[in-house]
């Protein structure tokens, strides 16, 4: 990746992402990206490991919440290694348990009960969508409730249409993978997690906080492994009598060809149901069956099951928009 490619990284993620969400990180990202010095830096890492998220979680573990770009930079000039092992060690594993409200109508619609495969699983908190509850506020001011029973986490999803109806789901099984598992019963591990969230996103940290929580009263199992190497071992694992669903967020648009490409072929050929939550330009064959273009006023990722196109949905579960 050139320096121009870095560079609209990190525009792209002040604009497209920030830019509404964390005044902070909108103004730090601008300012890596006219900073050549800085830029030059980040070419001593591997493509990969240039992603702005990384970049600003990472400052923050060695050395707290920067004030302002002034700090960043002083921060990665003067403990550049502190940063960058961290950056070389970690990867960007956000776990939003706030996904969910975008998942939990697919799978309330599949026939019960459910066997969840997560790919990309990070420390599970996705896998937990039958221990959350959920309020959806149509356009028309109507609400629909549905999940747990008195949930200690609550995932509210305003919806551009009418609320959907959301029944009960009973999971059978559940198992991640992940290249890198995260264990939620490590501290420093979900200390991470808490990084990754944007600093002025309070409602993000508690909703973390109260799913972190939930899980450690029986942890998810989120097996170490490559998407294509160990999905099909893991899928056979599955009980008899359960709907199978492979499904994933924000993970597979990080795969490169031609791995993508053998994911979906192996995913496909699975007894089952996939379910995907990505950026729309990840799968261009599914995004050819929308009637109508992505959000270009913000980000968003495009639900399919089964290659079908269901929705829009907020990076982080706060809205969706059904097609």
């Amino acid at each position: 990746m050139s320096l121009e490619g870095t560079a609209e990284q990190y525009r792209y993620f002040a604009t497209a992402m920030a830019r509404g969400s964390s005044p902070l990180y909108e103004r730090l990202g601008l300012a890596v990206a006219e900073d050549r010095e800085m830029l030059e830096a980040l070419e001593a890492l591997p493509p990969a490991k240039r992603q702005p998220n990384l970049l600003l979680a990472a400052v923050r573990l060695v050395a707290g919440t920067p004030d302002g770009y002034e700090r960043l930079r002083a921060v990665v000039f003067d403990r550049r290694d502190e940063v960058f092992a961290v950056m070389l060690a970690r990867r960007t594993q956000t776990n939003e348990a706030g996904r969910c409200a975008g998942l939990y109508p697919a799978l309330a619609s599949l026939p019960q009960p459910l066997a969840l495969l997560e790919v990309g699983a990070s420390a599970g908190l996705c896998l937990l969508a039958d221990r959350y509850g959920y309020e959806y506020t149509g356009h028309d001011g109507a609400v629909t409730r549905g999940g747990a029973p008195d949930a200690e986490l609550v995932l509210r999803c305003r919806v551009d249409g009418p609320a959907p109806s959301v029944a009960p789901i009973t999971v059978a099984w559940r198992a991640g993978l992940d290249l890198n598992p995260l264990d939620v019963t490590d501290d420093e591990d979900v200390r991470w997690l808490r990084m990754l969230v944007w600093p002025e996103q309070t409602d993000r940290l508690a909703r973390l906080d109260a799913a972190v929580r939930i899980a450690r009263r029986d942890p998810p199992t989120v097996h170490r492994g490559d998407l294509n190497e160990r999905l099909g071992a893991l899928a056979a694992e599955a009980p008899a009598g359960a709907t199978l669903v492979v499904l994933h967020t924000a993970v597979v648009g990080y795969v490169p060809e031609p791995a993508r490409g053998a994911f979906v072929r192996r995913v496909r050929a699975l007894p089952g149901h996939w379910l995907s939550q990505e950026t729309a330009d990840v799968f261009p064959d599914i995004a050819a069956r929308l009637r109508e273009p992505a959000p270009v006023e913000t980000a968003a990722y495009l639900l399919a099951l089964d290659g079908r196109p269901l929705a829009f949905t907020a990076l982080h579960g706060s809205w969706q928009r059904p097609l």
